[in-house]
């Protein structure tokens, strides 16, 4: 309860005391937020994609401006599960977080590993994402969440973490609803939408790609249109699986419109690499607008678009 706000939100069997999350990806592996504001006032806090073991990423340079946001070819870079066990979370946990961490793999079975390395501390995790939107290389390198039977196998693989799972998607598809109810019958229990959207730049000046041969993920306001159409229709489709809806969220009206669409909770990215108390400050303005609108309970917006 915040000035008599009730900001409490389930993520299926999960409680928070807050709807706005850290999107992974842009708040680092631990507590780097933490010297911008205290990150136990979040629902969560959702770390950068992990792999099994550690990976270096793509080659410089992998970020670039564009209008709207940003294109990004990082490629998951990461030191990986064990190393962030030893190094980070325990500092992350330290500052009263809520701690979700997020995996990804290039092989159902390198899903498999990271999960079970994260099941002897599982205590100190809220939740794990399962981050299924990179190639999988068991199937002609397509992307795992571009198929309801690779995203079915990678959430039941994962199952072995001991914690509640989220599954992260790609919007790049043509019924992401479809792609939803796969992640549910494997085991999730709750899907974040949505990651980037692919995206290329044009340096005119060489002719050539901007950011790497191939371009990258589009994330930021650009893609924040995008990210309401998915959760409203896999709202529409799949009422009673919850969603945690990222992209383009830069103010407290954004969070309030996802959560609208049928979002339980958000996530707050892009924006955080330009104010890294964006995710303190998406939610002092969610709480000023339900005051403003007399709305008691912020649960009661999911899905409130939608009559």
């Amino acid at each position: 309860m915040t000035n008599g706000v009730d900001l409490a939100v389930e993520i299926g069997q999960l409680g928070l005391a807050s709807p706005v999350l850290t999107a992974s990806g842009t708040s680092g592996h631990g507590a780097e937020l933490g010297a911008y504001f205290d990150l136990s006032l979040l629902g969560a806090v959702v770390v950068k994609s992990l792999s099994a073991d550690p990976w270096p990423g793509n080659p410089a340079p992998r970020v670039l401006p564009v209008d709207g946001g940003m294109l990004n070819s990082v490629g998951l870079q990461g030191p990986g599960v064990a190393a962030w066990i030893e190094h980070d979370l325990p500092e992350l946990v330290a500052t009263g977080a809520r701690v979700v961490a997020s995996i990804w793999g290039r092989r159902v079975d390198d899903f498999a590993r990271a999960a079970a390395l994260l099941n002897p501390v599982q205590e100190m995790l809220l939740a794990v994402e399962v981050n299924i939107s990179c190639p999988n290389v068991e199937d002609r390198s397509r992307i795992f969440a571009h198929s309801a039977r690779a995203t079915r196998e990678v959430l039941e693989a994962t199952a072995v973490c001991g914690t509640p799972r989220f599954a992260k998607l790609s919007p790049n598809v043509a019924d992401i609803a479809e792609i939803a109810a796969a992640a549910a019958e494997g085991g999730a229990c709750a899907v974040t939408l949505i990651n980037t959207v692919l995206g290329l730049d044009i340096d005119v000046e060489r002719r050539r790609p901007g950011l790497g041969a191939i371009g990258g993920g589009l994330s930021g306001p650009a893609i924040r249109s995008v990210a309401l159409r998915a959760v409203y229709d896999c709202h529409a489709q799949l009422p009673k699986l919850p969603i945690i809806g990222v992209g383009g969220v830069r103010s407290g009206e954004h969070a309030v419109a996802l959560m609208m669409a049928g979002a339980s909770a958000i996530g707050v990215g892009t924006a955080t690499l330009e104010r890294p108390r964006a995710p303190l400050i998406v939610q002092n303005e969610l709480i000023r607008w339900c005051e403003a609108h007399g709305v008691l309970r912020v649960a009661e917006l999911t899905g409130a678009a939608h009559g």
